[in-house]
């Protein structure tokens, strides 16, 4: 034994045993962690799912089973989006050309519904011998589109190679800017990811989904590939990067046409994973797929309708680090494990590939020469070494227009994703009168517990405050004050006060909730989940990542991907409140800003509540799609709402109380 290592032996045979944690003195005041409350909550059902479809996917041992796992996963797929539409004419024209070398560009321009306009290159090569594999090139959030240099780059080497490609502009980006600046082109919003999620939240409360938007251009981007003269449709092939990848592999899921694909750089991450982080892998509206958890789908089943074609994954090897979640890799290599035993039940091992970069996002050059090299053997039979990319050479942004000034809308008076959620919403017709079993069924309402504690106890001048936590769903447990008037003023009323800022901001003297109970009236001021000191804790990660994944948006997606809309857990809370605290007394249920959908829902559903008062807050549903960028909390938001019922409608079935 060294010396060193001796003499640190001795020191800790030395050391005293560690003494047992202090008892906590007499009169002391335990509170739990409420910031874990909901982030617990989501765990546990995140971990339910995931168990539940690791044991699915285990049982699959035979090429029978592997099929309808297939025709199941793409049905579902359907499903969760919101359905394939009806197939319009595209409309397709050609309304500029370039001439380059080795390639042509042709600039054009086709709908994929009436009046909706895509713009496009098509990469044309001028060696080889038609027809070519045709490659639909999807971009990731470039604000520029199809103009980003990299993207460029790929297409251009694409072509070089004997591939016809066509990139064209997504949802929200290059051409299709929607929410343009002032006199500019691009985005006046803070990302091209918020051109896609601010329409893709109106949309769901239609029952539509911004992922059927962008998978019908794809759809139909593809149908035009097919169909050119010059393409063998039998060799058909998409690669993309980021959320071009990503909807790679959404094509995947939806288009049998696809023979090979090559997603690079992809959301590759299931929301309900092993060692799930609050909130979990949410993203774009488009990526986030509402109550999948219940039906057993995660983005990983997008892949399983496309065994056993070839198909290449590409996965930076740093984009746990900020640009996904932590689990991004971790979770994405034991999908793929999955993944390769279904190919190898198919008997096509081969035909699944993985390849990590240790690059940042994006697709940098040793990605494209992955794709090339890809293509080439399973699309042109071409085992020959590739060592170099063709030269390439981005052009402007302005020289790749396809419409006169750069935006289709402004340029051909087309449709926006706006546009078309508010046409939904015209076609919808709510009911005059709300079945309260829809309503229910809408929330996804957890049964409460209402089991109430009392944690502590003082007196502020006549009136007696104590602190109380009451259990809502199974292990979901509520902070609250609860203030008690004088024996002799008591008028037999309590008063829920559901506030938008949290519940400290009414517990002082001279406060609303002391002028109550000065008045007669018991009063709880509460928390529910999400408000106040129920406002989760950080996500384990990098800084920019993780605070951007507190907000309360980004758990109001997980929540609606897990199948318990955080509105309605919001409701479950305010139950709980009412039936641990209202027996024998008139019930006044009291919310102010956004907290005034769930107290309105939740005074519809429990009959003791005798009056209802509300400050602020949202109007209806339907005003939401009247507006270009609604500003109400994405909390309140519910999938197809307009089809059960509307806030007007809901004010009316408590007027026969109070409201």
């Amino acid at each position: 034994m060294r010396r060193r290592t001796f003499l640190a032996s001795a020191a800790v045979a030395a050391r005293p045993a560690p003494s047992s944690p202090p008892s906590s003195p007499p009169g002391s005041i335990d509170y739990r962690d409420y910031s874990r409350v909901l982030p617990n909550y989501l765990t546990r059902l995140a971990s339910e799912a995931y168990q539940r479809r690791k044991r699915t996917l285990a049982a699959i041992a035979t090429p029978s089973a592997a099929q309808q796992r297939c025709v199941w996963a793409r049905e579902t797929f359907w499903k969760l989006i919101g359905g394939p539409l009806e197939k319009t004419p595209l409309n397709a024209r050609t309304t500029a050309s370039l001439d380059r070398s080795s390639y042509r560009i042709e600039k054009l321009i086709y709908e994929s519904r009436p009046g909706l306009h895509i713009p496009a290159n098509l990469y044309i090569p001028k060696s080889g011998k038609p027809p070519y594999p045709g490659v639909l090139f999807q971009m990731g959030h470039s604000l520029n589109g199809k103009a980003a240099a990299i993207y460029q780059y790929c297409c251009q080497g694409l072509a070089q190679l004997g591939f016809l490609v066509l990139a064209f502009d997504p949802m929200g980006q290059g051409e299709r800017t929607y929410y343009p600046k002032f006199g500019a082109n691009l985005t006046r919003l803070p990302s091209a990811d918020d051109e896609h999620t601010v329409p893709g939240k109106q949309l769901l409360l239609t029952g539509d989904t911004a992922t059927r938007f962008q998978v019908w251009d794809a759809i139909r981007s593809l149908d035009f590939l097919a169909s050119h003269p010059l393409v063998d449709p039998t060799r058909l092939a998409s690669t993309g990067n980021s959320g071009g990848g990503t909807i790679t592999m959404f094509l995947a899921a939806a288009d049998d046409r696809l023979a090979c694909a090559a997603p690079a750089c992809p959301n590759t991450e299931n929301l309900a994973c092993a060692n799930f982080n609050p909130p979990g892998s949410t993203d774009d509206a488009e990526q986030d797929f509402l109550f999948s958890a219940p039906a057993g789908f995660d983005r990983w089943d997008t892949l399983y309708p496309f065994a056993p074609k070839p198909l290449l994954i590409i996965v930076s090897a740093k984009d746990s680090q900020g640009t996904y979640s932590p689990r991004y890799l971790e979770n994405g290599r034991e999908e793929f494990a999955a993944l390769g035993r279904f190919y190898n039940t198919l008997g096509k091992p081969q035909n699944l590939a993985w390849h990590e970069t240790p690059l940042p996002h994006g697709l940098s050059y040793d990605v494209r020469m992955e794709i090339y090299r890809w293509f080439r053997r399973h699309l042109q039979s071409n085992e020959q070494p590739l060592d170099q990319e063709p030269p390439v050479q981005a052009e402007k942004d302005e020289v790749l227009y396809a419409s006169p000034t750069g935006n289709v809308v402004r340029d051909f008076a087309g449709l926006t994703p706006h546009k078309i959620a508010l046409a939904n919403s015209a076609s919808i017709r709510t009911p005059e009168r709300a079945a309260l079993e829809s309503v229910s069924r809408l929330l996804s309402l957890d049964s409460p517990v209402a089991r109430l504690t009392v944690k502590g106890a003082t007196r502020i001048r006549t009136i007696k405050v104590e602190a109380i936590e009451v259990e809502s769903a199974g292990g979901v447990f509520l902070p609250a004050w609860l203030f008690h008037p004088e024996a002799s003023k008591q008028n037999g009323r309590l008063i829920v006060l559901a506030d938008s800022r949290g519940r400290n901001v009414n517990w002082n003297e001279d406060s609303l909730c002391q002028q109550w109970a000065e008045a007669g009236s018991a009063v709880c001021a509460c928390d529910v989940r999400g408000i106040g000191d129920l406002r989760p804790e950080f996500p384990r990660h990098a800084p920019g990542h993780g605070r951007s994944h507190q907000e309360e948006e980004a758990f109001a997606w997980s929540s609606l991907m897990l199948g318990k809309p955080l509105l309605g857990q919001r409701v479950t809370d305010l139950l709980a409140f009412v039936r641990a605290l209202g027996s024998g007394r008139k019930v006044t249920l009291a919310a102010s800003g956004s907290l005034t959908v769930p107290a309105l829902f939740a005074a519809v559903l429990e009959k003791s509540v005798e009056e209802l008062q509300v400050r602020g807050g949202l109007h209806s549903y339907r005003s939401l799609l009247e507006q270009e960028q609604p500003s109400e909390p994405f909390a309140n938001y519910l999938w197809d709402v307009l089809r059960i019922t509307d806030l007007p409608q809901l004010r009316a079935l408590v007027k026969w109380r109070s409201l």
